[in-house]
């Protein structure tokens, strides 16, 4: 009777090799139950069955695992598609949402999937507790700073926080969204422009001293839709790796906020504010962009990785923008920045130069930018998170590779 052909086994040794590891990982591996071993007949070495080493390889690298151990998850998301200069949020162009949809209508199409406006609901306890914990501040806190205390303290306020399904990570973020505006100092008295965007009426009454119109509403609710969600951003990042592990919603926004605050990534827009009001000031295009070069940084609010040409948020953007301002000259300077970094760099303004452009032209804060980005992206955490939650907890987790003094020395 014959017999089918003999299963090849592997050493340590020999699976080391075919991962590309070191021995200890492999072991490791069996530790894990992710490799199976079995007893080598005639030792103690333990060996592997040739098919299970090859299975487990091309499982780890469809996984998007290193072998050194070190776990870097694929992410499957659903929300946002950025390809070539355009950016989608589960199918509808993120620009064209821009100029006719609510902040409230996208909030609810990155969460629920539906386009839908849907009110943000008003928590009158949960305002006052907001106040009292910004309360003692001082006056040049900085608004982020003040949206940092507003989360931690709803979150704590929330008996039910920990009820991470759909429906209440949606109505956590309509309530949060609410009192993370009603609560920063408002600006003015002036009454609000009625209209389809009542957040961004709201929020404009919080970072501008000007009258609000109908304009500038509709520009500023623009940039809250075009900064809702961007990929796997490094605060995203950072939001979806908190609801792996569980953390409640208000925790996951306050793992965003957070990383948002680096000037690298939220704050990036202050910086291209800081270069525009000197242009304004001097008239001096060219020099003021010399002046950034000279003194060995770059010119903020330029070019951006994911994009091949133009950044189509900031196209969108500064189109709106063009039209809350009344300040020509200011108009044209901005202008003529973009124009001499594209004619003499090729590089194209980013969102975070619209976004200082916005600040600018309608009378902002310094910190808008930061404010207005830190708001917006909140719904996209909580989007992020909640794809998160479905997800087999804990995913997210790199293996260092030791570098200090060997134990002993």
């Amino acid at each position: 009777m014959s017999q089918g052909p003999v299963e090849r086994m592997l050493t340590t040794d020999d699976v080391a090799r075919v991962l590309g590891v070191k021995k200890a990982t492999v072991y490791a591996y069996v530790s894990r139950g992710l490799l199976a071993s079995r007893r080598h007949g005639g030792g103690k070495e333990s060996v592997f069955r040739e098919t299970d080493v090859r299975a487990f390889a091309g499982q780890r690298r469809r996984a998007g695992t290193s072998f050194d151990g070190s776990e870097t998850p694929v992410t499957h998301t659903g929300i946002t598609l950025i390809t070539g200069d355009r950016l989608y949020y589960r199918g509808f162009e993120a620009t064209a949402l821009a100029r006719r949809e609510s902040y409230e209508s996208v909030a609810s199409l990155l969460w629920t999937g539906r386009l839908e406006h849907a009110a943000f609901g008003a928590d009158s306890n949960l305002r006052t507790v907001a106040a009292a914990v910004t309360g003692p501040l001082p006056e040049a806190a900085c608004l982020t700073d003040r949206l940092r205390v507003i989360v931690a303290a709803a979150g704590a306020t929330d008996p039910l926080r920990f009820d991470t399904s759909p429906a209440a990570v949606v109505a956590t973020g309509r309530t949060l969204l609410d009192t993370m505006v009603a609560a920063l100092p408002s600006l003015g008295s002036e009454p609000r422009v009625p209209g389809g965007f009542p957040l961004a009426g709201a929020l404009w009454e919080r970072l501008s001293a000007a009258a609000p119109t109908e304009d500038g509403i509709a520009a500023l609710n623009a940039a809250l839709v075009l900064l809702a969600d961007h990929d796997l951003a490094a605060s995203t990042y950072a939001a979806r790796v908190a609801a792996s592990t569980r953390a409640d919603p208000y925790a996951v926004v306050s793992a965003g906020l957070a990383t948002l605050a680096g000037p690298l990534h939220g704050a990036a827009s202050g910086l291209a504010v800081e270069m525009l009001a000197i242009a304004i000031r001097t008239g001096d295009v060219v020099g003021t962009i010399s002046d950034r070069l000279r003194s060995g940084g770059s010119v903020p609010g330029f070019g951006h990785p994911l994009y091949s040409g133009v950044d189509p948020r900031a196209v969108a953007l500064l189109d709106v923008t063009a039209k809350a301002g009344d300040d020509e000259q200011a108009l044209s300077v901005i202008a003529d920045v973009a124009e001499a970094m594209r004619s003499r760099a090729g590089i194209e303004p980013n969102v975070d130069f619209a976004l200082a452009a916005l600040s600018l032209l309608t009378g902002m804060r310094p910190d808008a930018g930061e404010t207005i980005f830190a708001i917006a992206r909140t719904a996209g955490w909580l989007a992020h998170a909640m794809e998160e939650y479905a997800n087999p907890p804990s995913r997210f987790r790199p293996t260092a590779r030791y570098a200090g003094r060997p134990p002993g020395e």
